[in-house]
């Protein structure tokens, strides 16, 4: 802990131009964009980052909205949570809508950003699995005009960092036109902050799901063996009936998946789980037995 105040930034730079942003960032290699400063500001409360410089997004006008683009929805990363929430964006992506909405108290929801939700790529993020189950792709915006396409997975995995100079434009989100779901499961560590949540899409034309649980690792996990498994139970050409025995079975599977059975011990035997780890195996279960069962109602 320090007695000292936070030193303030000694430049503020607002752009009006995504690339007006980049070219800033560019040339200020020290300085930290911001938008809704959520959680940036924390950050800088508690003494953990004292930036130099900051490049201000709220002025570019081109990233606080969305347009349709060959079957997707092309979300701008200025884009708050207030706005996601509301029903015109709902009736687009609901899952991404319902995340929205349960970002936490209005004042965080009103402040913070869809782009900023994917840059600070906090495990609790709401937004987080809702992207990694509709397979988002970002556009990435880069020094001379440039932009790239970058697998929201492949970010939050660190497989395809963000290079210096370079700001999350766009979030490109393909338009399924099937049930969405998003359940959270909230604990005593925050306003509205998640112990776990689920995200979970249906996709009829390829009859498959898409489930990706959030919260209790560092970046959203895919049981993709599950996801498998549920879809071949389905009866897609009948109201997407299925035995009510499955969904119980599909709660579990996830759970498994993402929070696994302890590694034998040297004599072969498995230990127990902690009971706080069991619970919250449980309550992934939940959350994906839920969100299955809404999916297809």
């Amino acid at each position: 802990m320090s007695t000292h105040a936070p030193q303030a930034a000694q430049a503020v730079t607002l752009p009006t131009t995504l690339d007006e942003a980049v070219a800033a960032l560019t040339a200020m290699p020290a300085a930290v964009p911001v938008a809704g400063g959520t959680d940036l500001m924390a950050a800088v409360n508690s003494g953990q980052l004292r930036p130099a410089a900051l490049v201000g997004l709220g002025k570019i006008s081109e990233i606080r909205g969305w347009q349709y683009l060959d079957g997707h929805a092309l979300l701008g990363a200025g884009l708050t949570h207030a706005r996601m929430g509301r029903p015109d964006f709902a009736a687009l992506i609901p899952a991404l809508a319902a995340a929205a909405r349960a970002a936490g108290p209005p004042h965080i929801r009103n402040a913070g950003t869809l782009g900023g939700n994917i840059a600070s790529a906090a495990p609790t993020g709401d937004a987080l699995p809702v992207l990694a189950a509709l397979e988002a792709t970002l556009i990435v915006a880069g020094t001379g005009g440039a932009r790239r396409e970058v697998p929201v997975s492949h970010l939050l995995a660190g497989m395809d960092v963000l290079r210096p100079g370079e700001l999350i434009g766009y979030v490109r989100v393909p338009l399924l036109h099937a049930p969405q779901v998003f359940l959270k499961a909230t604990g005593r560590t925050g306003p509205g902050r998640a112990v776990a949540s689920v995200a979970l899409v249906l996709d009829p034309a390829r009859r498959g799901v898409r489930c990706a649980v959030g919260a209790i690792a560092p970046m959203p996990l895919r049981p993709l063996d599950a996801e498998q498994w549920v879809a071949q139970l389905i009866d897609w050409d009948n109201n997407r009936a299925i035995v009510p025995e499955a969904l119980s079975a599909f709660g579990e599977y996830v759970a498994a998946a993402c929070i696994p059975d302890a590694a034998p011990g040297e004599d072969g035997t498995v230990p127990p789980l902690p009971p706080a780890v069991l619970h919250l195996r449980r309550t992934v279960a939940a959350l994906a037995r839920r969100a299955l069962g809404r999916a297809l109602s």
